[in-house]
This record gives C-alpha cells, structure tokens and sequence, in this order.
C-alpha cells in the first residue's frame, strides 16, 4: 500500500514479524496512527520460515514415523506405506502461505497502513522506503518508531554457507530434494528438530554439539532421555566437540570436528547451519544516528524498550535473547503500551516458557535444577513417568517425565520440565502457575480432569513431597 509522502503517524514499525505486526495491532486498539514496514510478507521469519512451516513438516513426521513403527500397536494394518518428500515440503509452504495473508487481512482490519520496502531511519521521526533496486519510492514521518528487524542465522569463517550444500534453516525446509546424509551443527531447539524430521524420513543424520549435552538449555535429565531416544532412533551425536570446519568437495560435505583431543572427519550431502542466530541491526540507519548497539542487536531499555535515541524504540530478536516469537509479541504489546503510558508490569523473563517440537517433545520454564542448587536453593524435586499415565497408555506415547522443581522452604515452584506427549501444551499450566507465584500445594489441589496427560503435572507435584498416588 503506498502512502503520501506527507503521511504522519504516531506510531511507524520496522519489521513485520510476530513483534512487529502484533505491536502495531495493539498499537491501532490503542487509538494510535499506525504504519508497518515490511519489505517481505508479513509474518517475519517465524510465520514464512520458522515456527509454523517447521510445525508442519515435524506433524508430517510424526505421522509417518506412528503409522510406519507403531500402526500394529493400534489393530491398524498398512501395506506400501510411503511418502512424497515434495508434497510434504508443499504442505509447509502453503499453509505459510495462508497464515500471513491471514496476517495482512488483520492489518486491514485494524486500519493499519501497510507499506512493502527496505526502511531506512533518517532521523528520529522519519524512515525512507526504498524498493529492491535502491529507489526511494516512500517516506513516513512518525512520532515513535519502533525496530522488530528480527534476527538471521549466525555464520562463522568455518562453516561457509553457500545455502546449496551447508545450508541454515530456510533451505532446510525447502529443499528439491531429500538428502542422503544431513550433518547438523548446533543441537538446539533449530537443529534437533530438523534432525528428528529427516532421519524419520531416512535421511542419515549426524548431530554437533559444542556443549555437553544436546539441548544445551534444558534439565539435565531431559537432555540426557532425548539423547537415548535420538540414538535408538539412529541418529549419531557428538557432544563436547568443536567444528574446526567444513568444506564443499565435489558433491559432499567433509567436516572436521575435534573431541576429546581427537580430530575426526566426517562426509555429508548436506551440512546444516543451526548455531544461533544474529540480529538484523545493519543498514537501517541506527549507527548513524548514533543509536547504541551491542553484540550485534540493539541495546534498549527492558522496561520501555526505548534505545538511547528518544522516540526510538526497539523489540524482539533486534534486541537479543531470548530469541523466541512469544517474546517478540509480548514485548511489542509491552512496548505500546508503555508509549499509551498505560504502565503495563514489566515482562518476567525468567517466567517464559521453551519449547521443542520433536517427538518426544521438550518444553520447560524457569530454573534447571542445576541452576536452581546454583542459586543457593534447597530443592524439593518431584517426578512423574508418562509410563504411569492412564492417558499416555492409551494413546500409546509413554516415553518421558514432567519434572518440577520447588524451594524447599516455601514449596514457591522454581522451574518445570518435560519430555513427553504434547509437553509443549503441558507447559502452558506451569507458566501460569509460576506466574502466579503458585506452591506444590496449589498444584496438587487444583482438581485436575481424568484422564488427562495433564495429570501428570499434579502427580508430580504431590511426588515432591511424597504424596503422589500413582507412583
């Protein structure tokens, strides 16, 4: 949509990813004048290439993985089992496809003005639009400018993505082809999900991982049950090892990793980049206006979210960890809200939830219980094994835990961890109970529905102080 170049807002977003479209909504519920700038679909990595396309493949994995080792578990019989790699990746991509023109329509909606280009802040109230040939074609002048340029993946000298054979997550989910043999470098959430979706569907995959564990931010304990499914599975892991590099020879991938003192070689189709990424901080600008940045993402005030420019403000991965879409949009709505002078709580980043969508799958929030002995707590830890679940028996998904961790002195939880069956609805009660500053006795009172997977949740509170039924 092109607007006058005598527009003025109150409100002008850089960056239409799940910070930017949901700050400018709350933005127009507000009552402000709201522009979003966006040189691609709205949506950002997470709605394009990230969160849902991946969503949709690791279902088509999960899928064929239950009908392919378990359908005799159910009385179901399937005879010429197979799949369509292309149509797998079609789905991905048309359901993206769907979900961001969804997206525009609530920008209509909300009466948001809408503008596709490269923006460019040429001074604390105004940013220049420019299309793919570096022609200004826009200007908007605004009051407040908020930055959600999000972030890109990471690369290192050593690991030279050429994105055709080491590739990042982008081309991950949209290859031509099923790769024979996929190294991923970088065991979290990025990695080992697309390591769980290949190897369901063949490919060979190897995992590399610099720390000690793959999931480098999940308990222990979680960690060390998806390292055992992942090997059953197959799937060949080295923690504790550092890719000295990784070079395109004719039509594979040799990469060289050292653990333990040791040098080995190893040979791929395909190597995946899943290091972390980087936020998009070049060439909007900011440096020239003088707007302090740090670590490659922009330095901002975690109250406000306004940089050291005034009227500049900044949310999401621009700004650093965690890099996640839920706390992109909480700090957008956070952020407009602060400008309405509403005064909304600040965000509790120690209250927000992680997920990892493989089978099993992780989802955990607030302390590991190596952090929280760290802190100086003393622990109450209770457990309950989805192998006791009369749910988890019946849909045939038994594998895991759900783990909580309270203080001792005053039951307060600390952290909640689990692999297992939908753990990454799970995990949505434990956020609001540690939100609520709830105890193991809140927990364990609150009359949870039967059968439900969800009953694991109380019984492992009840476990923590010895009172758990059914184990």
């Amino acid at each position: 949509m092109r607007v006058s170049l005598s527009k003025q807002y109150d409100i002008a977003i850089l960056g239409g990813g799940p910070g930017g479209y949901v700050a400018a909504i709350r933005a127009a519920q507000l009552g402000f004048k709201t522009v979003v700038i966006d040189k691609d679909n709205l949506g950002g990595i997470c709605l394009n290439w990230g969160c849902i396309p991946t969503k949709s493949l690791l279902k088509n994995a999960e899928i064929f993985d239950l009908m392919k080792n378990h359908s005799n578990e159910f009385g179901i019989s399937v005879q010429g089992l197979s799949f369509d790699f292309n149509k797998i990746i079609k789905r991905s991509r048309d359901i993206s496809d769907r979900i961001t023109k969804n997206v525009e329509l609530l920008i209509k909606k909300n009466k948001i003005d809408r503008i596709r280009g490269y923006g460019k802040l040429v001074s604390k109230n105004q940013i220049d639009i420019f299309d793919g040939n570096s022609k200004k074609i826009d200007s908007v002048s605004s009051e407040k400018i908020i930055i959600a340029t999000g972030a890109r993946p990471k690369a290192v000298p050593a690991i030279p993505v050429d994105r055709k054979n080491i590739i990042t997550s982008t081309e991950a989910m949209n290859l031509p082809t099923q790769p024979r043999e996929l190294i991923v470098i970088g065991a979290g959430a990025i990695g080992i999900e697309f390591a769980y979706f290949y190897n369901v569907l063949g490919t060979k995959v190897t995992v590399i991982e610099m720390m000690d564990q793959i999931l480098p931010v999940e308990d222990q304990e979680v960690s060390e049950t998806l390292h055992r499914n992942f090997k059953k599975r197959g799937i060949e892991i080295y923690t504790s090892a550092k890719v000295e590099k990784a070079e395109v020879k004719g039509n594979e991938v040799i990469v060289t990793i050292e653990k333990g003192g040791k040098k080995i070689e190893l040979k791929s189709e395909k190597v995946l980049c899943a290091i972390g990424v980087t936020g998009n901080v070049e060439g909007f600008g900011l440096e020239e206006l003088g707007v302090d940045l740090y670590k490659n993402h922009i330095k901002v005030n975690k109250n406000t979210y306004e940089t050291n420019v005034p009227s500049i403000f900044a949310i999401g991965d621009a700004i650093g960890p965690p890099w996640l879409a839920h706390v992109a949009s909480a700090e957008g709505i956070h952020c407009v809200e602060m400008i309405k002078g509403k005064n909304p709580n600040p965000i509790d980043y120690n209250n927000v939830p992680g997920c990892t969508y493989c089978n099993p799958q992780v989802a955990s929030v607030g302390m590991t219980e190596a952090k929280a002995r760290e802190n100086g707590h003393e622990l109450k830890i209770g457990k309950f094994p989805f192998m006791a679940s009369g749910k988890a028996f019946a849909v045939g998904e038994r594998e895991g835990f759900v783990k909580l961790i309270f203080d001792a002195k005053y039951g307060e939880l600390l952290g909640a961890h689990i692999i297992g069956p939908e753990a990454t609805e799970l995990i949505a009660e434990l956020t609001l109970a540690k939100s609520m500053e709830a105890t193991f006795e809140t927990i364990v009172k609150t009359v949870h529905a039967h059968p439900t997977l969800s009953e694991s949740i109380m019984e492992a509170a009840a476990n923590a102080y010895g009172e758990s039924i059914h184990i």
